[in-house]
């Protein structure tokens, strides 16, 4: 692969990442389970619960996302990537990320705050570039609830 290919190559994970991410807040989970191979595998419910098994398949990996966050407004920011294209057909990537979720139990507001690393494999198939593994390192979650003001509101900054 020249530069030129491998230039066009990283600006295509791009875009899968930024679908995934935007599918996954909208709660769109025909297109999040589109953006990963039907073999794909993910290790990162294991940073939430512990020693969880991976979750296989596309559509079983949006199906268990769906089950998580059911209730909860999510936003999720992924920042500058370090990908690299290994193959014409493979390449890896690490995605520096922020996530932030609400949500309520009983009258009670909760949120977390969580900053890590995104470490992926992709596969291009029939011309289109899918994630083909994913595991997350949290390097810290803040969590809290909504009982102080100043403090992660879901309204707060928003114009009115």
């Amino acid at each position: 692969m020249n530069d030129l290919e491998k230039l066009v190559a990283i600006a295509e994970i791009r875009r899968l990442k930024a679908r995934r991410v935007r599918s996954m807040d909208t709660k769109d989970w025909a297109g999040y389970a589109a953006c990963h191979t039907s073999d794909a595998v993910t290790t990162t419910f294991q940073s939430e619960v512990g020693d969880a098994d991976p979750v296989v398949g596309g559509e079983a990996i949006a199906a268990r996302l769906a089950r998580q966050l059911e209730g909860r407004t999510t936003a999720h920011q992924i920042h500058e990537p370090e990908i690299e294209i290994t193959s014409q057909t493979t390449a890896t990537g690490i995605w520096p990320m922020e996530d932030m979720l609400w949500w309520s139990e009983g009258d009670s507001g909760h949120w977390i705050h969580g900053y890590g690393h995104y470490h992926e494999t992709y596969e291009r198939i029939d011309g289109e570039w899918l994630i083909k593994s994913r595991s997350l390192s949290r390097i810290r979650v803040d969590r809290g609830t909504l009982d102080r003001p100043d403090v992660m509101r879901s309204d707060a900054g928003a114009s009115r």
